[in-house]
């Protein structure tokens, strides 16, 4: 290909669509458990985590609610991947082959909020959340100030851990946080130091982004063995949890997440129609399964 200005435009067309396309079919899993949260500035602030309303009869006056306020921020952060050609092979109409190498950028950016949130996920046991606890953690203080009581959502154990959320409210476990959404540069013009140094052109993504955590109640970390003493008691802890002021939050265990290893574990726990001892299986259909193999 004779290397000038229209060519090289071309060029770069064929690539965005090849990273358009390939970044459209993906489908993350972190969907199902992260609520995304558009930003418009360096740090957003979640001050109102852990506030929860509750309507009342309407007898005189309203009652304005006055809600507990936490310092809990998320700053966002610049991610980048990139790229490079050499010009050889863009002259020799070898460019062909790097292809599949810029559809790969495409899902490498739509899976990275995936990695993103489990990461944070896995590290829930050692990460502060709103209320200055770490996200799963057995003392978490609810009530009013003064009459706090300590809740716990771990289930303590040493083995592999499995998670299971509520996945019906408004605020998820994580919160997905975008400053900037993906997107595919080149830098291919002659006179770029990148060409006119070491003969590559180059292409890059980049995007500003950040997760941190939401609702601690909407979820729940054990890593006892998975089995179903251990899950009805995860759901019974679930259910009973209640909001910063002492309310019940209602919540509803719907999703059972799982590293690869305990597949089968969790499948049958909530899909088998008898456990091995023949007896019925009470929490057949009691959650949905997904295996993330982000969790390993």
């Amino acid at each position: 290909m004779i290397i000038n200005s229209t060519n090289l435009a071309i060029l770069n067309q064929a690539f965005n669509a090849a990273f358009k396309g390939a970044f459209a079919v993906v489908k993350p899993m972190s969907g199902a458990i992260a609520m995304p949260v558009p930003s418009s500035t360096r740090e957003e602030k979640y001050g109102w985590l852990g506030a929860t309303t509750r309507f009342r009869e309407w007898i005189g006056d309203r009652q304005i609610q006055n809600l507990k306020a936490h310092d809990y921020s998320i700053k966002n952060k610049t991610f980048e991947n990139t790229v490079g050609v050499p010009r050889e092979d863009i002259e020799d109409d070898q460019y062909g082959v790097y292809t599949p190498l810029v559809q790969q950028l495409g899902q490498d950016a739509a899976l990275h909020p995936d990695q993103l949130v489990f990461q944070l996920l896995v590290a829930g046991d050692s990460t502060l959340c709103y209320d200055g606890q770490y996200f799963f953690d057995t003392d978490h203080p609810v009530g009013k100030q003064g009459a706090e009581a300590s809740v716990s959502n771990h289930g303590g154990g040493a083995g592999t851990p499995w998670y299971l959320l509520d996945t019906s409210k408004v605020v998820k476990p994580i919160i997905l946080q975008k400053r900037r959404d993906y997107q595919l540069t080149s830098k291919t013009d002659l006179k770029d130091d990148n060409v006119f140094d070491r003969k590559e052109y180059v292409w890059g993504v980049d995007a500003r982004l950040n997760v941190g955590f939401g609702l601690w109640q909407t979820a729940y970390m054990s890593k006892q063995a998975l089995d179903a003493t251990n899950y009805g008691a995860a759901r019974a802890a679930m259910m009973s949890f209640k909001s910063d002021a002492g309310q019940p939050l209602a919540i509803t265990p719907k999703l059972l997440l799982v590293p690869p290893s305990l597949e089968k574990a969790a499948l049958e726990l909530t899909q088998a129609e008898r456990l091995a001892n023949g007896a019925d299986n009470v929490y057949r259909n009691s959650a949905e399964v997904l295996v993330c193999p982000w969790l390993v």
